[in-house]
């Protein structure tokens, strides 16, 4: 019997105080299914909702409870009852939503949606106007609240594997590109890339060196930069962490499909791998981790939980914001923060446009 503990930390801490007052703009998808679904399992206090469109933030708000819908986002940021910000909308509309809202003194927190911005000249502005308001910003980061992702950082602060030598994710997915995008050159790493990037980070830190490759998506008929990708992280120790985003992964109809996201680490002491069951959804399908250490030999590790990323993840990006406003802290998942993670976002960047390698404080320095 194995004498490692089993009793990862995959939830998220919760705020003292669940009843901030949330105001939600935006009402596709992501806030309709996923936001709101997690706040009232977490028992959150979304009050109001708006969109673009007055009638899709009244069919959310009907579907999920909210008392109060109005005309215009406009309206929602000038209400003097909200105290949390939840944006769900665009990031190349994020910056004005932000303007205003730091105008208003009710204001103690913002939920930003990942990207934070198109660019990170904008994304720095989103930050310093909250810094210099006082009000808490936070990222919709929300990779970082898969329970795979959670139980596996975990596992490294524990030192199971000893010290990384190799992380590698495997993407086969059909993304829905929204139809803003359209209009952007950036494309797979700015916008769902960024996803593992992000993890990256939270798992091993800044990258010392980043290389990145790129092909067009045949399937993507609008202009685009990058299709399918690759990007490797190089750290100071020697690890490499390396991302495969293969967002063509089904020829079409006559093929099979084989859709999955797998992830795996190997260390000095041992290995981790496991699947995202993002892939699946709406079916419910937890994402998985087992691993081997030296630390308890000869057998694999297989803790298990119920919780999936889409949507209980979403839990745990309010969570870390509520409560950073809760202690007047940073929140785990801060602006100021993700402003790293643009960085490395504009290292892969900058590494297809040049076709080479690129060190980060090429790249980080000038804004960080």
């Amino acid at each position: 019997m194995s004498n490692i503990d089993l009793n990862l930390p995959i939830k998220p801490e919760m705020p003292a105080r669940k009843d901030f007052r949330i105001g939600c703009i935006g009402s596709g998808f992501i806030m309709r299914d996923c936001h709101l679904a997690a706040y009232r399992d977490a028992g959150f206090h979304p009050v109001a909702i708006a969109s673009r469109t007055y009638e899709n933030a009244k069919a959310a708000a009907d579907l999920r409870g909210i008392a109060t819908v109005y005309r215009t986002w406009e309206e929602l940021v000038q209400a003097p009852d909200i105290e949390i910000l939840d944006i769900a909308f665009p990031p190349d509309r994020q910056l004005e939503v932000v303007r205003l809202a730091v105008k208003m003194k009710h204001i103690k927190g913002i939920l930003c949606q990942k990207p934070l911005a198109m660019n990170s000249r904008e994304a720095r502005e989103i930050v310093e106007l909250c810094e210099q308001a006082g009000i808490k910003l936070a990222v919709n980061s929300n990779m970082r609240f898969d329970q795979s992702m959670r139980a596996l950082k975990a596992i490294l602060d524990r030192s199971y594997l000893g010290q990384p030598v190799l992380a590698t994710i495997e993407m086969r997915a059909i993304p829905h590109w929204q139809d803003f995008l359209h209009k952007y050159e950036r494309l797979e790493i700015l916008n769902m890339g960024i996803h593992h990037v992000d993890v990256f980070r939270y798992l091993f830190g800044d990258p010392h060196k980043v290389t990145a490759v790129t092909r067009k998506d045949p399937r993507t008929k609008f202009p685009h930069l990058d299709g399918i990708t690759q990007y490797t992280f190089q750290y100071a120790n020697e690890l490499m962490a390396t991302s495969l985003d293969d967002v063509w992964a089904w020829p079409g109809e006559g093929a099979e499909k084989d859709i999955y996201i797998k992830w795996r680490v190997e260390g000095l002491e041992g290995m981790a791998q496991g699947t995202i069951g993002w892939p699946l959804y709406p079916e419910r399908s937890p994402s998985t981790l087992a691993f081997t250490t030296k630390q308890a030999p000869n057998e694999w590790l297989r803790p298990t939980w119920d919780e999936v990323w889409f949507p209980d993840a979403f839990q745990g990006t309010m969570a870390q914001l509520l409560r950073a406003v809760e202690t007047d802290s940073e929140p785990e998942i801060s602006g100021r923060d993700n402003l790293r993670t643009m960085a490395a976002v504009d290292a892969c960047y900058k590494s297809i446009e040049e076709g080479r390698t690129v060190l980060f404080s090429e790249v980080s320095h000038s804004f960080l």
